[in-house]
């Protein structure tokens, strides 16, 4: 794993490193065809997709029935641990639920109210891998904020896992489609024969469905442009090195683009890691895996000069998953603004919240984390403001109001205001 300098940088490696791609760009014009054709052609469309892409024979799209089932046919600790699971980030996305509030200005009642979403489409990775942790995630803040509606597609397979169809009905999804890809989302967005169109269309995916996302965005909702993961550790010399590596090793072994790194202040502890790192990947079955993604340019250690240097370029880089272990890692926290998900202290894997510790792993890439927040029940909720004016108060505002109204051209609008006093 390299070893870097930040003051040697060069302007056009920090390019390399702050602004990190999603990689759409070069699927854009294929998921366009793809969408356009499910729109025109539904059902399908899908079928002879999932049989291009999936090499899979699809006969009934809506899967439902299915659901149900799965929780029998899995061990009965993979049950649990789903389970156990879903009640944490349930627990943790009832806290964010916002209420209604209605409060007196000086005579004028003014307030806020939450409306969920009508429908809302999931997208939980899938096909031959098994992922009902990304299922979960999606699925129970939209229940959270009570979506009467959720859907979900998830790539067909000639045995789809059942833990991720377990998980769908933990979650409490209400329909349930084997769908994958730019196609899914392209369903769920425009609806089919059998897909029903959502407001809003959530979840993480490859290249291609989050292309997908970037095209169908403004007909519908959705969270974000989730690129390949990323993690980056802000480490003093009390940290643990073989913690530090096991964190990025882990994270790396999601995808050949996946960026990992650390930062800390002190170039001994710096070749410590990246020794560790390489100890760790030898020892794992995606081996091969985690060290492309080692080579990715916003890979690496970088040596700063000082723990203030280190939180500096840790607010620059803004990564979805940012670790602290130092003994002041609040101090460090309230320097640094840009992060899809923090997790503080040496007892606090990144892998905890992959998983069951309660956040969403459903997070912003690609130096996102300086404008977006990760999914969250917010993302299913439509606010709408509410007001009641009394006679008294109306007359306190009038003159502004008709006088911004007349600056504006808007004579209509002061005559309103001037036929109630």
């Amino acid at each position: 794993m390299d070893i870097r300098t930040i003051p040697d940088l060069s302007p056009a490696t920090r390019r390399d490193i702050f602004e990190r791609s999603s990689g759409v760009e070069s699927v854009r014009d294929d998921v366009c065809d793809i969408i356009e054709r499910v729109r025109e052609e539904g059902d399908v469309a899908l079928r002879e997709y999932a049989k291009e892409f999936d090499d899979v024979t699809v006969g009934t799209i809506d899967i439902t029935d299915k659901v149900a089932r799965a929780a029998d046919a899995i061990d009965d600790e993979v049950l649990e641990a789903i389970e156990t699971a879903a009640e944490n980030i349930r627990v943790f996305h009832e806290r964010q639920r916002p209420e209604d509030w209605r409060e007196e200005f000086e005579g004028r009642e003014l307030g806020r109210r939450f409306r969920p979403l009508s429908t809302a489409g999931v997208y939980a990775p899938g096909g031959t891998a098994s992922y009902p942790s990304s299922a979960l995630m999606g699925i129970i803040p939209a229940k959270v904020a009570g979506v009467d509606h959720v859907a979900v597609t998830t790539p067909p397979a000639e045995n789809i896992s059942q833990a991720t169809l377990a998980a769908i009905h933990v979650g409490g999804a209400d329909a349930v489609y084997q769908v994958g890809g730019a196609q899914a989302i392209g369903a769920l967005a425009y609806g089919t024969e059998t897909v029903n169109s959502c407001d809003v269309v959530v979840g993480p995916g490859n290249r291609w469905v989050t292309a997908a996302k970037a095209e169908v965005q403004g007909d519908v909702k959705i969270d974000f442009l989730a690129g390949p993961s990323e993690l980056l550790v802000v480490a003093d010399e009390s940290a643990n090195p073989e913690l530090v590596a096991a964190d990025l090793v882990a994270q790396a072994e999601h995808d050949t683009d996946a960026a990992v790194a650390a930062v800390t202040a002190n170039e001994s502890f710096a070749a410590k890691i990246a020794a560790e790192v390489e100890n760790q990947a030898s020892e794992l079955p995606r081996e091969a895996v985690i060290r492309d993604a080692l080579e990715n340019e916003a890979s690496g250690i970088f040596v700063a000069r000082s723990m203030s240097e280190a939180t500096l370029f840790a607010d620059e880089y803004a990564s979805e998953h940012l670790s602290i272990v130092a003994e002041d890692d609040e101090e460090l926290l309230e320097r640094i603004d840009n992060a899809g998900s923090v997790f503080l202290g040496p007892h606090t894997p990144v892998a905890a919240g992959d998983y069951a510790s309660g956040p969403n792993h459903v997070l912003p890439t690609g130096g996102e984390a300086k404008r977006e927040g990760g999914l969250s029940v917010e993302t299913f909720l439509r606010s709408s403001t509410v007001q009641r004016l009394s006679k008294e108060s109306l007359a306190d505002i009038s003159g502004a109001i008709t006088t911004l109204a007349r600056t504006e051209g808007l004579d209509g609008h002061a005559k309103s205001i001037e036929k109630r006093q």
